[in-house]
């Protein structure tokens, strides 16, 4: 791999502590929902982070590939991550599945879908992710 950016993040606590980026652009108070038997509230949690950073990289991965291929990317465009957090089928701890919606007004059906399968090809998470857990995605 050939290194173009590199970012260091640290957590104490837990689901229920603190966690921040080195240069202190991110700072957040960190709270399990109560659906994980935590007090819920003010914080936010792995999955919610998980959440944000998927979107933004996967509505980046969009631009890119759009770009590539001529198709222009509104500046409208969303992309809505919904990340759920289950118990593996094997027992054996737990699993996320995510399910990307995307907005692409006023972009033709073939074309946005296009995007949406480029934009798979070279976004991080999605190559991360592949094969690991369920990632579904849906044209709004």
């Amino acid at each position: 791999m050939e290194v173009m950016y590199t970012t260091t993040g640290t957590a104490t606590g837990g689901r229920d502590g603190h966690a921040s980026i080195a240069d202190g652009n991110l700072d957040v108070k960190l709270t399990a929902p109560k659906e994980l038997g935590g007090p819920g509230g003010d914080g936010t949690n792995p999955e919610q982070l998980f959440a944000c950073g998927y979107s933004a990289c996967f509505l980046g991965a969009m631009q890119f590939a759009g770009g590539q291929a001529g198709i222009s990317v509104p500046a409208e465009t969303s992309v809505t991550a919904t990340v759920s957090l289950g118990k593996r089928d094997d027992g054996n701890g737990f699993t996320i599945a995510v399910k990307l919606q995307v907005a692409l007004p006023g972009v033709d059906r073939a074309d946005a879908e296009a995007l949406v399968e480029k934009a798979h090809v070279v976004c991080p998470y999605s190559y991360a992710t592949q094969g690991n857990i369920e990632v579904t995605t849906e044209l709004a």
